[in-house]
């Protein structure tokens, strides 16, 4: 089982009235995008799929990585989307709302999945990696970046001197996702990376996070107005953690992989 327990339609939401701020603030988001990009097979893919493609940041770096490329634009939220759709339009191109537990795309129809921090809001990752490998074609591969347990592990901390209550959104450890992959896909390559980013203010990071759409949503959440006393103790949590260099770290716990799928007969 998963950590994380997403509300599938919270998420979709928070993401889609994300979506015109998203872009602004989400340089830790297209630095690990960027990073993904590197990984990438030098081949001739006829179609390529970018899962969780949010805003379409790397939609058409896509296209200009396989020009002949057919490309499907997938994602969750409906926001997201349509945002995509009209300020980042591309020939070849189709903009598909969807679950990546339950693609509706046909079996053995896809030769690559291109996914950059998408796959942490599912929560079965069993039936993810399950229509994974459907959708791809034999020796098809799928190129990822997740997050890891430890991301924003500073956040959790000093919330953890306050109350017992979730407030920081839970990730899966890779030896848990590894477990779920089913027999048809195998691992080729995976790479762990700890990307710290600073802040002058804990506010510019709450804000950064409610930007991007990726704020507390895991259940077990508390539930109402939080006290002013609590959100002082918490900043003064936090604030112990700022570094001799005078900024406040947040830490990003992320992983890189690429596995494909086995040839069939």
């Amino acid at each position: 089982m998963s950590p994380a327990s997403f509300d599938k339609k919270r998420v979709a939401d928070s993401f889609s009235r994300a979506a015109c701020s998203y872009d602004s603030v989400a340089e830790l988001q297209r630095g690990v995008g960027h990073e993904l990009l590197e990984r990438l097979p030098d081949t001739n893919p006829p179609v390529v799929m970018d899962l969780g493609s949010g805003t379409g940041y790397f939609t058409p770096l896509l296209k200009q990585r396989y020009p002949q490329a057919y490309i499907v634009s997938l994602d969750l939220a409906e926001g997201m989307l349509n945002y995509a759709r009209e300020k980042r339009p591309l020939d070849d191109t189709v903009w598909l709302c969807g679950d990546a537990e339950s693609l509706p795309l046909a079996d053995n129809s896809v030769d690559l999945i291109f996914t950059s921090l998408a796959i942490q809001w599912c929560e079965q990752t069993d039936r993810l990696f399950a229509e994974i490998g459907r959708v791809l074609k034999s020796s098809g591969q799928f190129v990822f970046s997740t997050l890891g347990p430890e991301t924003l592990h500073e956040l959790r901390t000093a919330w953890a001197q306050v109350d017992d209550q979730v407030h920081v959104n839970r990730f899966i450890d890779w030896n848990d996702l590894q477990a779920d992959l089913p027999d048809m896909l195998q691992v080729d390559r995976f790479e762990t990376e700890y990307r710290v980013c600073r802040y002058a203010r804990l506010r510019d990071l709450t804000n950064e996070l409610k930007g991007i759409g990726a704020h507390n949503m895991n259940a077990g959440q508390p539930s109402g107005l939080t006290g002013r006393a609590r959100i002082k103790a918490f900043s003064e949590a936090y604030e112990s953690q700022r570094h001799s260099e005078g900024y406040l770290p947040a830490t990003y716990h992320v992983y890189y992989g690429v596995l494909s799928k086995r040839q069939t007969n």
